[in-house]
């Protein structure tokens, strides 16, 4: 299907390929043997010497593993923090603004509920308004109306780069566009994006980036990172400091760390940090265009034999699709469809209103079923993947 990747290769160095057809990326990855070899090694040497101990002689990995994500993100390691999860790293970013009544924050139809119940709180908070952008015939952030409500009074331009909830990839350079030439700060939620497709943050013109390991970058649950752009850090105002975060200097005063790791805080995932930087190192590797070649062929090539069956309609919108392919099965309820492919040992997942409220109300769709392919996916598991759906029709 695609040229310049091995799947031979992705398929015997991914364990889980051989106990299930992992279709639910989207969800968590598999992970990579390395990944899985950087997480469980760590764990056992914490176990043998002692966790602190442990975290000394790692000491130069763990280093790595910010020149890992700075290569993956083409910025500098000192604009990397790493966190608990990308809704952390989010949050950070997000609560790290400082907003007043009147202020306005520009966000997407398909924006993810996490971010914006934030959203919804800050404004009880501050009285900022929260300002829905459009979407354009195509289903995607127009980026035209964006242009139009830009003024003043925006202060924070918010959001999500692939929602949870379908194929949608949101024009995120073309924002970083209009939000460097208006001074206004750019949030992407790169929860979904970070792994299948190519992130460069210059290209984008993004000033805050947050992210994930255990999605499509192919890492562990429990750890997530977060982009700041150095011109940015003195923009903010972490929500919280310790000790990492800052310097005691005096009774009286605290000095921040120069760099982004001002969000982090001191007890973290070693080993999870570890992994994450291996994971990025592999994903390098193997060649983010040549990741996303493969991810947007097989994710099309799914969209059509989906289309082909009887009473099941695709539900992806955007100009440019990713991999995670949403659809409807008519007249089954997708928990169940869900449970029913488990048990044929295919992952699938599902999405609901309560996660994209905005664009699945406007759309009358209160739940749906959701997949995610990888690179490391086959063409046969695909085709197992449909057989079972007919089946279940």
């Amino acid at each position: 299907m695609t040229a310049n990747l091995d799947l031979a290769r992705a398929r015997a160095e991914t364990p889980g390929v051989g106990h299930v057809v992992h279709l639910n990326n989207c969800g968590a990855g598999l992970m990579p043997e390395p990944v899985l070899r950087a997480l469980t090694e760590h764990l056992r040497l914490e176990a043998e010497i002692g966790g602190y101990e442990a975290a000394e002689r790692r000491e130069d990995a763990v280093e790595a593993t910010y020149d890992a994500l700075a290569r993956l993100l083409n910025c500098r390691p000192e604009e990397i923090a790493v966190v608990e999860n990308a809704t952390v790293a989010w949050d950070m970013a997000f609560y790290g603004q400082r907003f007043r009544a009147g202020d306005r924050i520009l966000t997407a139809m398909a924006e993810y509920a996490s971010n914006y119940i934030a959203f919804l709180q800050m404004a009880e908070r501050t009285g900022v308004e929260v300002v829905v952008v459009p979407n354009d015939e195509s289903g995607q952030l127009d980026v035209a109306a964006l242009a139009n409500l830009l003024d003043a009074r925006t202060k924070l331009i918010a959001v999500t780069h692939v929602p949870t909830n379908g194929g949608l990839v949101n024009p995120a350079a073309a924002i970083g566009r209009l939000a460097r030439a208006a001074g206004v700060p750019f949030l992407l939620d790169a929860c979904q994006s970070v792994g299948q497709m190519p992130i460069d943050v210059e290209a984008i013109g993004c000033d805050m980036l947050s992210a994930t390991a255990r999605k499509f970058l192919r890492g562990p649950r429990g750890v997530g990172f977060l982009y700041v752009r150095h011109a940015m850090l003195d923009r903010l105002s972490p929500p919280f400091l310790d000790l990492h975060a800052a310097t005691w200097t005096a009774r009286h005063r605290y000095t921040l760390r120069p760099d982004a790791r001002r969000f982090e805080n001191w007890e973290n995932y070693i080993a999870g940090k570890l992994a994450l930087g291996v994971a990025a190192d592999y994903a390098l590797g193997w060649g983010l265009p040549a990741i996303w070649s493969r991810v947007h062929a097989l994710a099309e090539d799914l969209r059509q034999r989906l289309a082909g069956l009887p009473g099941v309609t695709v539900r992806d919108l955007g100009r440019l699709r990713s991999g995670i392919v949403s659809f409807q099965a008519a007249g089954r309820d997708p928990l169940a469809l869900k449970a029913a492919l488990a048990k044929e040992g295919i992952n699938i997942s599902t999405t609901s209103v309560a996660s994209t409220r905005l664009d699945m109300e406007a759309r009358s769709i209160p739940l749906m079923n959701r997949l995610g392919v990888h690179y490391y996916n086959s063409e046969d598991e695909l085709e197992r993947f449909v057989g079972a759906l007919q089946r279940q029709l």
